[in-house]
């Protein structure tokens, strides 16, 4: 025990983690888990007598959760704030497990099981905004909480655990969606037996992780840095103790004393520069589209013709995980800028490359390889660094309000680049028929990238190294002398 009251508990502090990454798990099993059930979801509301189920309202549909997500972004910094990260995140566990039972029989009680019609299709769409509104709390506080409780040289490497975390959620429902499938492959009615059930067991699965987390973030202790802000010296010095022993525990707690004089200040109390770049980050990582690649995954496989597409959604899955390792565990060496310009221009090239493979004719290998370097790299870059940055950019005081709406702006233009895919992947013109649909939307993605390289080249702090007290007087600093 002594041991401990000197240098803190490392065995502690990875259980804490651990349980707040299982959040980051849910998070990408909650909006990856739509990839496998679209196709199946789609055929059923397309069987409805009393409304058209179009490839529009599919978008929005399949999109829905994203509704959500922005609603527990932005309500992420209130509950934050006033009751914790802890409990904020209890309620985002509970409601995942609502969203899973829900999405599995959204007939429940009001309507006739396994008969489509608009009603029945209003409460899935509540039901996935339930889930998303989950997703949207446990994207802005899982971070959050993880960068709180970690000590400053291992903050990025944590923070990143969680994007980790989120790519193997969305790498376990691949496989999960796979052998849902591959559990009836001899069946003759597969197709029809995916249609009405397949897709259901799909949705459900997600409730038995949902559970757990619900269950474990009851033992896990509250973010130290929110305790100070709640007057609650002695409780976060006994937490930051056991984490970085007792020592460096009382530094650690005077600097966030230090910095928090207020318990709450104005968005812009640290001028503009600070929450547009935080708000910039988000928007970046969404518009350079890559979540319209994890969540139409086994549809791009289908169209360049790879003939087991949830195989090839798996595999992809598997470089996924590896390249998120990968950030892992360099961020704390290369910093966090060399790896968003090197990702950006590593998917800028992935992506033109599937562009160019619909103007000129390339073998099938290409855009196939070509799709999986545009998600690698994503992996490596934006995937983690973005959570990192918004984790630890912001100064203490306004963190809760600046995480909120920095969240909230990337679930928006999740939102908007989910939607808009199908439609745009699906355009014609003349001759190239649905190719330059395909054509169009990767080399948008492509150039896009290229901007955000840019941006981050020219206006994105480093942040390596630091504690979020100094990131704190950085920002101070800067707008004092504006």
């Amino acid at each position: 025990m002594g041991a401990n009251r000197k240098q803190g508990s490392s065995r502690y502090l990875i259980s804490i983690v651990l349980v707040a990454v299982l959040g980051g798990l849910l998070f990408g099993y909650d909006t990856a888990v739509i990839s496998g059930a679209e196709k199946g979801l789609q055929a059923f509301f397309q069987g409805a007598a009393d409304f058209t189920y179009t490839d529009g309202l599919h978008g929005f549909t399949t999109s829905s959760a994203l509704i959500g997500c922005v609603i527990g972004a932005l309500l992420s910094g209130l509950f934050s704030s006033r009751i914790g990260r802890r409990r904020t995140l209890l309620i985002a566990g509970i409601l995942f497990f609502l969203s899973a039972l829900g999405s599995y029989c959204p007939e429940f009680l009001f309507f006739r099981h396994g008969v489509a019609s608009r009603g029945v299709l209003a409460a899935f769409i509540l039901y996935r905004i339930l889930g998303g509104i989950g997703v949207g709390l446990a994207s802005a506080i899982c971070p959050m909480y993880i960068a709180e409780v970690a000590p400053a040289n291992q903050r990025g490497k944590l923070v990143s655990w969680n994007q980790f975390a989120i790519i193997f959620g969305q790498l376990v429902v691949y496989f999960v969606n796979f052998l849902i499938i591959q559990s009836h492959k001899n069946d003759p009615q597969l197709v029809e037996w995916t249609n009405t059930v397949g897709w259901r067991n799909m949705f459900v699965s997600e409730a038995f992780p949902a559970g757990l987390f619900a269950l474990l973030i009851l033992l896990v202790p509250e973010s130290p840095r929110h305790l100070v802000m709640r007057g609650l010296d002695q409780n976060a010095f006994r937490i930051l103790a056991r984490i970085n022993g007792e020592e460096k525990a009382r530094t650690i707690l005077q600097e966030i004393k230090d910095t928090v004089v207020e318990k709450r200040e104005r968005l812009f109390a640290y001028g503009f520069l600070v929450i547009f770049i935080g708000c910039m980050l988000s928007v970046f990582q969404q518009v350079i589209g890559i979540n319209a690649v994890l969540y139409f995954a086994p549809r791009i496989f289908e169209s360049m013709g790879v003939s087991n597409n949830m195989l090839f959604t798996v595999i992809m899955g598997v470089i996924n995980i590896s390249f998120t390792l990968l950030a892992v565990f360099t961020v704390e060496k290369l910093g966090r800028k060399p790896l968003l310009i090197s990702g950006s221009i590593g998917m800028a090239v992935g992506a033109l490359g599937v562009a160019l493979s619909n103007v000129v004719t390339l073998p099938a290998w290409v855009p196939v390889i070509s799709i999986m370097v545009y998600s690698a790299c994503f992996m490596f870059s934006w995937g983690p660094i973005c959570w990192v940055y918004i984790a630890e950019i912001f100064p203490n005081t306004i963190r809760s309000q600046a995480t909120a709406w920095a969240v909230a702006f990337q679930w928006i233009f999740n939102f908007i680049v989910s939607s808009t895919f199908v439609p745009m992947y699906n355009m014609q013109l003349g001759a190239m028929g649905d190719r330059f649909g395909h054509f169009f939307a990767y080399a948008l993605y492509g150039v896009i990238c290229l901007v955000a390289a840019l941006f981050v080249w020219r206006l994105v702090p480093e942040t390596k190294g630091k504690t979020l007290e100094e990131m704190t007087a950085l920002w101070r600093s800067r707008s004092r002398k504006k």
